[in-house]
Parts: C-alpha cells; sequence; structure tokens
C-alpha cells in the first residue's frame, strides 16, 4: 500500500472582490496547491496572494489552466481546435511561472481543470497536445493526470515526469472517468464518507467506481477541491484519517 501521497487542492479561484474558497486554511493542510491562471478564474492579484502563501506554508505550486470561460468557470466544453487549446496552455504556464518566480517560489507541476481536464481524459490527442504544450515550456515539469485514463496512457508514452491523481470529493465511472456533477452522489461533502473510502483505495491501489469495480492505478496524489462547501473541514478530516493509518503526507 502507498505509505507517502500528496494531496492536492484547487485554489486561487477568486476573482477582483469575488471571493471561491478558503485559501488560507488549506493551505494549512493540502501538500500542493493548483492555481488558476486568469483563464476560468483568478487574476494576477488573486495569484500572487496565493503563491505567497503556498511559499510560506511550504505547499508545492502548480498551474491549473483551463478554458477561458470565466462565466461558466471553465466548466463547460469547447469544441476548440487542439492547437489553441495547445497554445492557451502554453500561456497560463508561462503566466504561472512569472507569478511564482515573483512570489519567491517555482511552478513544480501541471494540472488541468475543469472541462478541459474531462476533455482530455478521454481523448488521447487533446492530452497529447495539452502536454507537449507544457513540457515545450518545462521539460522537467510534473504532469498531474487522472490516474488510468487517456491523460496516464499519454504521459507514459511521451515518458515525462507524472503523478497519478484520484478525487477525495468525486465518484467515479467503471472506465475511471468521473460521474457527471449534476448527477446524484456525483460529489462527495463529509469526510467521514470521503476519507474511509480513500484509505480503500490506496490501500487497494485501485479507484474503486460507484458499482465497486476496481480499476488498478498508480495513486501519487489526492485531489480535495476547494470550492466545494464544507471542503476545509473534509480536508483535514481526510488528512487526520490517513495520517492516523500510518500514511505521510508529503509534496510530490
Amino acid at each position: 500500500m502507498t505509505r507517502t501521497v500528496d494531496l492536492n487542492s484547487d485554489m486561487g479561484e477568486g476573482f477582483g472582490p469575488w471571493r471561491m474558497g478558503d485559501d488560507a486554511a488549506l493551505l494549512d493542510i493540502v501538500s500542493s496547491a493548483n492555481i488558476a491562471c486568469g483563464f476560468h478564474a483568478g487574476d494576477p492579484d488573486v495569484m500572487d496572494k496565493t503563491m505567497r502563501l503556498a511559499v510560506a506554508n511550504g505547499v508545492g505550486i502548480g498551474a491549473h489552466p483551463g478554458f477561458a470561460d470565466l462565466k461558466g468557470f471553465g466548466r463547460r466544453q469547447l469544441p476548440l481546435p487542439h492547437d489553441e487549446i495547445a497554445h492557451a496552455v502554453a500561456y497560463q504556464l508561462g503566466a504561472a511561472q512569472a507569478m511564482a518566480k515573483r512570489a519567491g517560489g517555482t511552478v513544480r507541476h501541471l494540472k488541468l481543470h475543469g472541462a478541459l481536464s474531462n476533455m482530455a481524459s478521454v481523448n488521447h490527442a487533446l492530452a497529447r497536445a495539452c502536454y507537449s504544450a507544457a513540457l515545450d515550456v518545462d521539460p522537467d515539469i510534473v504532469i498531474m493526470v487522472l490516474a488510468a485514463t487517456a491523460m496516464e496512457e499519454v504521459v507514459r508514452d511521451l515518458g515525462c515526469n507524472w503523478a497519478g491523481e484520484i478525487f477525495a470529493d468525486r465518484a467515479y465511472n467503471d472506465d475511471a472517468t468521473l460521474v457527471d456533477r449534476n448527477k446524484p452522489g456525483a460529489v462527495l461533502h463529509d469526510a467521514e464518507t470521503a476519507a474511509p473510502r480513500i484509505l480503500k483505495m490506496l490501500e487497494a491501489g485501485a479507484i474503486i467506481a460507484d458499482s465497486g469495480r476496481h480499476i488498478p492505478c498508480q495513486i501519487d496524489t489526492i485531489c480535495l477541491h476547494g470550492d466545494t462547501p464544507g471542503a476545509v473541514a473534509m480536508a483535514r478530516g481526510i488528512r487526520q484519517h490517513l495520517t492516523d493509518a500510518g500514511i505521510s503526507i508529503a509534496s510530490l
């Protein structure tokens, strides 16, 4: 069983005066932060504040690029050409690197956001376009992928640094993709339910789908969404449950 695992959370997703999630509280719990780059959420001021907090807390910084869809929070699928999407990924990574450098840190990993991530998890060509663009900018960056999906097949083929991710607060389909958010039970809201489920996955070395099916995979990091109700309490509860079971929490 995995004895060391990374906990990551999406953050920096406010915009101007609009706040999304409690980043400061989450940064006391997680070991990696996926920070929005201004397309689906975030702006230079929010990025700076979040990255400085991450550096102060010793939390790894990741770029979290998504579609240019502020109104839809990057959760609407946009039928754009792959080269256009690749340019947007490279652009957002470059912005994250610049802001991280000013904050005294570095961008260590990249994780696609929302609809872009969901699309890339089933579309090898799209995943390759996104990840190749990121690797052109930084050949050593760690690509965070949805475990056991097309994303993982692509990074294995690319031979790059990568980390397999599972979600603490999302239900799974039998093909290792996430259950649609609009369906009942797709999003979990309490640690009492989520924590034992995650521990079982770590013990099994597999994603456990809603049907009970086990999908063997490499689990390097666990995502705790920061924008869901009760996110901080859930994150704290899951971390405590894992450490009580003898699992160490550490950055990638």
